[in-house]
């Protein structure tokens, strides 16, 4: 175990990130793709399943408010903010297992979405600390492949979700999905526990003796006040709030078209819901698997900005093109081919959106700052998916896919006028 230590190993970095976000995506990919279909297949009205996605996605939305607290208290001697990690990842597998209460998914749908929050909630916290350490343990040259690894770890981690507990969920019922989710839950708990942060950080705190900390002036450890105030005035600075808009758009219209299109194929088009999770979960995320590792080294070789102008160029020609043939989706293989390339809508955003957003971050309130973004891009997808239930009642898919395509386009051109954000040198030293 001596050997488990991230600062020391770019391996271990590349390992610990990617497992961490398969932890984070295995219960989005249940809740928001295996169980969201699963709803769709038994008739409920697109509003009523948007609002409950939306419900599990809401606790993400506001992951500013955990990024203060956990700079503010990040000391340990189990490693700077390790501690936030092990707590929130064992309590939300105790949240996970709140949902084997539940028996009819459907006809419980309050107290289903009401776990499900519960688990966000903690799976939040849990996300906002693995976001700050990343920050500062990852070199500045590793920043994109490492967040290619995080982006398809999440990938692969809701494409468990949804593949394998929707299969799961139709052929031995909902209580069987979830304890195979929390079991997984736990086992990636326990893995965490034994990863250092720097080789002098103890397994197991000793209460008696405390390792000497770091010295704690104002500047080192500074009020939560003055965090919230500096992260303010940060993510305010005309630079970041000009990128990140273009960033957040991007996000949404990613969400409106991916919550349209399956609302189209299994209540339009009658697709089976297990058909559609299991196609989102197995083919189309291999290939995105592979589409967001290669996009990592090409944010770290062409930089991020211009990997950004390419991807919503791609995206914005793709929509208009497959949404102006909207006839031919009667046909599976054209709609399957639909379904599998807009699966990489939001991994791709990501693969370059993420460098670029750390760059912004400044020292002291980087992981703050970080996570507020982060904070704020789901925020997108939750407005994106309660939007969408109530824009399919005024709009077919197609006519919002087309307007999504415009939008996109246009971000890529506000983007060509925003310059780079050049690197801070300081945010990735040890702390």
């Amino acid at each position: 175990m001596k050997h488990l230590v991230l600062r020391e190993s770019a391996g271990l970095r590349y390992f610990t990130f990617f497992y961490l976000y398969v932890m984070q995506g295995i219960p989005a990919g249940f809740g928001l793709t295996a169980v969201v279909n699963y709803l769709i297949g038994r008739g409920l009205s697109a509003e009523t399943v948007a609002s409950f996605g939306a419900i599990i996605g809401l606790p993400w939305t506001i992951q500013f408010v955990w990024g203060p607290l956990i700079d503010k208290y990040q000391y340990s001697v189990i490693g700077h903010r390790k501690q936030w990690v092990v707590l929130t990842q064992f309590v939300a597998f105790l949240a996970s297992l709140g949902l084997l209460t539940v028996r009819q998914p459907a006809a419980q749908l309050p107290l289903l979405g009401g776990l499900f929050c519960l688990h966000s909630i903690f799976a939040s916290i849990q996300d906002a600390s693995v976001d700050a350490i990343a920050i500062s343990v990852v070199p500045e040259v590793e920043r994109g492949r490492v967040n290619a690894f995080m982006r398809g770890g999440f990938l692969l981690g809701s494409s468990l979700g949804a593949a394998a507990l929707s299969t799961v969920l139709h052929r031995y019922g909902f209580f069987w999905a979830a304890l195979a989710q929390s079991v997984t839950l736990l086992l990636f708990t326990v893995l965490t526990f034994f990863i250092r942060l720097d080789h002098n950080d103890q397994l197991i705190p000793r209460f008696g003796a405390r390792r000497a900390a770091p010295t704690q002036s104002n500047t080192d450890n500074p009020s939560v006040a003055w965090l919230f105030a500096e992260l303010w005035r940060a993510v305010r600075e005309p630079h970041s709030l000009r990128l990140f808009g273009i960033i957040a758009g991007a996000y949404l219209c990613a969400s409106i078209f991916g919550w349209a299109y399956n609302y189209h194929l299994i209540h339009t088009l009658h697709w089976s819901d297990a058909a559609v999770s299991v196609l989102q979960g197995s083919w189309g995320s291999i290939v995105t698997l592979l589409l967001i590792t290669s996009g990592g080294v090409l944010a770290d070789r062409i930089g991020a900005a211009v990997l950004q102008r390419r991807v919503l160029l791609a995206l914005g020609t793709f929509l208009l093109l497959f949404c102006g043939l909207s006839y031919f989706w009667s046909y599976p293989a054209f709609a399957t081919m639909g379904l599998l390339i807009w699966n990489m809508a939001d991994p791709s955003i990501s693969v370059a959106a993420m460098p670029l957003l750390m760059a912004l971050c400044r020292p002291q309130i980087e992981g703050s700052q970080f996570t507020t973004y982060m904070a704020l891009v789901n925020l997108s997808g939750v407005v994106g998916s309660y939007l969408t239930g109530w824009a399919l009642h005024l709009a077919s898919a197609p006519v919002l896919g087309l307007l999504c395509a415009i939008v996109l386009l246009g971000l890529l051109l506000a983007l060509r006028q925003q310059k780079q954000p050049m690197p801070n040198p300081v945010l990735l030293t040890t702390e």
